[in-house]
């Protein structure tokens, strides 16, 4: 036996609430159906870009404020400019989104400054652009047949949005375990000085790292405008909450330096298992933030420091007693 480790603790989660909620539901059978997981994997969809993004910032030992305002005003420039080429409207939304990141970092670098204070100021001013640019209304996209095909099932419980998430797990998450880069990453989030003493060139860490979050905020903003037919300023500014609960139940620690990206797989899977398993047993809106926080206390709990190796010794403690009591 061995303690769990960061990256499958989310997925031992993840089956505890799968298990739970069957058991729950057992009667009914509304949990344990085709819709629900479908529509867990449409909220993967957009919960999933948006915690790897953070993680990602996470793990460098940084954090982005700015991700709602960036999203929103991804969507926006995504629906005004995608109307008659919706490729277009996608790739303008996300190379903005990879300048207001890199941005971000560079201020950092350059100034020192801490990246709270940078990033509230990127989330006022994405969300003053967003205003300007919509006129502080909601604008609608007529390109209808782009909505129902962003959004329509492929074998039952996929879609393009959700396919679109799972890819940019799998692409960063092979990318993170076989390359320097993730060593980089984590080295960068560790400490500082270790990590330019043993040449990772920090200050580029951090400037990628925040592009790339740029990247896939504005992605999974575009895409989720695209399938709700509309853009509003305000409409997705409230994404930082459940992004940050997604990176930490996925393992991801607030002082950096530890996370990866199939980690983060698995805690953005938890948590949008509990929302949509939580929906389809007809709970009270009020209780999902409620179970949601018990759940992410109970995880911070078991990140508690040493409470994981104790465990450990106790298990293995009640082996050895059971060991020499059945001789």
């Amino acid at each position: 036996m061995t303690p769990i480790s960061a990256v499958a603790r989310p997925f031992c989660v993840l089956l505890a609430v799968f298990v739970a909620f069957a058991l729950l539901d057992a009667e009914q059978g509304r949990f344990l159906s085709v819709a629900t997981a479908f529509s867990v994997m449409q909220l993967f969809a957009t919960i999933g870009p948006l915690a790897l993004a953070l993680g990602l910032v996470m793990i460098a030992g940084e954090f982005d404020l700015s991700i709602g305002g960036a999203m929103s005003l991804a969507g926006c420039v995504a629906v005004l400019l995608g109307a008659d080429h919706p490729a277009l409207g996608i790739a303008a939304a996300v190379l903005l989104g990879a300048l207001l990141g890199a941005a971000q970092a560079i201020a950092m670098v350059r100034t020192g400054i801490s990246s709270i204070g940078v990033t509230l100021a990127g989330l006022l001013i994405c969300s003053g652009l967003a205003y300007m640019l919509t006129g502080n209304t909601t604008i609608g996209y007529d390109r209808i047949e782009v909505a129902t095909a962003v959004n329509a099932p492929i074998l039952g419980v996929l879609s393009m949005r959700s396919l679109t998430a799972v890819a940019i797990f799998v692409i960063l998450g092979a990318g993170f375990a076989v390359s320097r880069l993730g060593r980089d990453l984590v080295a960068t989030g560790s400490g500082r000085a270790a990590a330019r003493t043993a040449g990772v060139p920090v200050d580029l860490m951090l400037i990628g790292t925040f592009a790339v979050s740029g990247m896939l905020v504005a992605l999974s903003g575009s895409l989720l405008s695209y399938g709700l037919a509309a853009a509003s300023p305000i409409a997705l500014s409230d994404a930082l909450v459940p992004a940050t609960v997604a990176a930490i139940i996925g393992g991801v620690s607030l002082s950096g330096g530890k996370g990866s990206p199939v980690g983060i797989a698995g805690g953005a899977l938890v948590f949008c298992l509990l929302r949509s398993g939580l929906i389809s047993l007809g709970v009270k809106p009020y209780l999902h933030d409620i179970a949601i926080g018990g759940l992410l206390l109970t995880v911070a709990f078991l990140d508690a420091r040493g409470l994981e190796a104790s465990l450990y010794r106790l298990a293995r403690t009640g082996e050895r007693v059971l060991g020499r009591g059945t001789r």
